[in-house]
């Protein structure tokens, strides 16, 4: 599928190494730029590691994958601790043989463990290095990579030093989606359509809350729910779920484990409840979406509130700390909220950012500058 803003009439020749992997946070914007380049006729690798999505992602995508053995250091074991620049020498042995191999014009690292020793790698063999930092609160591996990068890609202002602000790459669906000033509705007494994202493995804090909170509403909201459960809670949500649905068989609920079109249910959506990575974040922007937000809390640096804030100081997003999280605190939100569509348009508005040029297209054309157009 093109992506938008590339240049269709225009071709460019030459190889790509893209490192990136663990989480979805860093597999699917680098997947975004990837399916750019490729339009355009770039030749695509990957550097990720055997334990993280991009073992499934990346060859479902057809992009050659090559992995290296890497595991993050910080915060584990003391033995992890003095064994690991042992193996992280290892793994930049292994990256400069991959890269030797494939000869890339140019190298994109967008996070996860695999970039770190794949990045210095690409300064060790001479090519090109180019850094995005999805998060608001850059992470280790990235603020080292940095100061050998060629470009420093920020998905925040101000994330890096030097950094250059692109915004965060998102999937073609969520540019396809009506802006909100076409399709938020702001009559009183509709359904209230509330769409709940904790992430593919889900988030236990809200499957539990989200169903207490609706249980406190006033009898005469008419609110309908599409709660991702994710796999690894799914059980804790589904008991919370029936409980409520015992005082309140009124409401309309879905509960699947998992949301394939989430660009189309976060437009069909009033209010999202959800967490606070960088990629979520984006894809509310690129949307359009009014949000309540419930950052992780053991995220490093706590990165997802720093995140967060850059929604909620514009009044696109409620930011709501897990620590302080009350089911009633949350059932007086939603009810607020509800009784005020014209906020809620507002948020939605607010939230609204589509540049005509994409972050996907500002990251590839750094890419391009380092390949034959």
């Amino acid at each position: 599928m093109t992506q938008p803003n590339a240049p269709k009439s225009q071709k460019a020749v030459g190889t790509i190494l893209i490192m990136a992997g663990g989480t979805g946070g860093h597999v699917f914007p680098a997947l975004a730029v990837a399916d750019y380049l490729r339009d355009l006729g770039i030749q695509v690798h990957w550097i990720g590691t055997d334990k993280g999505i991009e073992a499934k992602v990346v060859p479902e995508n057809n992009i050659p994958l090559h992995t290296i053995n890497i595991a993050g250091i910080r915060g584990k074991s003391l033995t992890k601790f003095i064994t690991g620049p042992i193996a992280i020498a290892k793994a930049i042995a292994q990256a400069k043989s991959i890269i030797r191999e494939i000869k890339p014009n140019v190298v994109l690292g967008m996070g996860g463990y695999a970039s770190g020793p794949g990045g210095i790698a690409a300064r060790l063999c001479g090519i090109p290095l180019i850094v995005h930092e999805q998060n608001a609160i850059a992470g280790s591996t990235n603020k080292i990579l940095a100061r050998l990068a060629k470009h420093v890609l920020c998905g925040f202002p101000n994330a890096l030093p030097k950094g250059i602000f692109v915004g965060n790459p998102v999937r073609n669906g969520f540019y396809h989606q009506l802006q909100p000033s076409e399709r938020v509705n702001t009559q009183k007494g509709l359904p209230f359509k509330v769409l709940v994202l904790g992430g593919s493995l889900g988030a236990k804090a809200l499957n539990q809350k989200v169903p207490e909170a609706l249980a406190l509403l006033p009898a005469d909201l008419n609110v309908q729910v599409v709660h991702q459960s994710g796999a690894r809670t799914k059980a804790v949500a589904q008991e919370a779920y029936s409980a409520l649905k015992e005082q309140k068989p009124e409401y309309h609920i879905e509960l699947p484990e998992f949301i394939v079109d989430v660009a189309k249910a976060m437009a069909d959506a009033d209010l999202i409840i959800c967490r606070a990575g960088a990629l979520t974040v984006a894809e509310l922007a690129a949307v359009g979406a009014a949000s309540l937000l419930v950052p992780f809390p053991y995220a490093i640096d706590d990165h997802q509130t720093a995140n967060a804030r850059w929604l909620s100081e514009k009044g696109a997003a409620i930011l709501c700390p897990e620590a302080t999280l009350t089911a009633a605190l949350l059932a007086d939100h939603i009810t607020q909220l509800y009784q005020d569509r014209s906020r809620l348009h507002k948020m939605a508005v607010t939230a609204f950012m589509r540049d005509e040029k994409t972050p996907t297209a500002n990251v590839a054309d750094y890419c391009l500058e380092y390949l034959h157009v």
